[in-house]
Parts: structure tokens; sequence; C-alpha cells
């Protein structure tokens, strides 16, 4: 059973840098064809697709996101972290971390979400 956890601050202050980690367990970050994503939902509105990290570490972002976000991550812990940079209370969301396999509609495991707070 793979499970997601999403783990990091839950407040942030204005034009700082928000970062949060996702830890799996159950299946290895490295398993081809396996996309680790980062996804967000602002308060009242929808899921909105920050980027991914591919089994391969490369990484591809949001359009409207790419100049403040960061995607990496730590093999050796099983881990992948999102860096926002710059950030603003538009930023404030549940921060979720999920899967996606490569040929496949959807999100196959979700963590939890974290809720994110930019305030000062």
């Amino acid at each position: 059973q793979v499970q997601l956890q999403e783990s990091g601050p839950g407040l942030v202050k204005p034009s700082q840098t928000l970062s949060l980690t996702c830890t799996v367990s159950g299946g290895s970050i490295t398993t081809n064809n396996y996309y680790w994503t980062w996804i967000r939902q602002p308060p009242g509105k929808g899921l909105e697709w920050i980027g991914y990290i591919a089994y391969s570490g490369s990484t591809y972002y949001s359009p409207s996101l790419k100049s403040r976000t960061s995607i990496s991550r730590d093999t050796s812990k099983n881990q992948f972290t999102l860096q926002l940079s710059s950030v603003t209370p538009e930023d404030t969301a549940v921060y979720y971390c999920a899967r996606w396999v490569a040929g496949t509609e959807g999100y196959d495991y979700w963590g939890q979400g974290t809720q994110v707070t930019v305030s000062s």
C-alpha cells in the first residue's frame, strides 16, 4: 500500500519561501513511469496543479508558477520537496502531494493535505 504524507510549516510570512516535503512509503519514487506531483486548493477555489518531479528526476512546472517553483527529491529518504518562493497571501491553500502513473488518468494516491497560510 502506497502512502504519501506532507509535512512542513503551517504558517509562512509574505515574501518568504514555502517548503513542504512529501514522504512516500510502500513504493520507490524512482520506479519507472511514476510522476510525483504537487497540487493545491486555495480556500473556496478548485484544485490547482503546481508541478511534478518524475521517476527520472526531471521536473515540470505550471507556467503560472514556474518562476517561483522548485521541486526536488531525496531518493535516500524516498521524499520529494516543494519550494515556492516570494509567497503572498494568495498562496494560502491546502497543499497535496499525489502520484500519477504515466498513461493513466487521474492520481492514484494522494496525501491527506496540509494547510499552509501566508500571513504576517
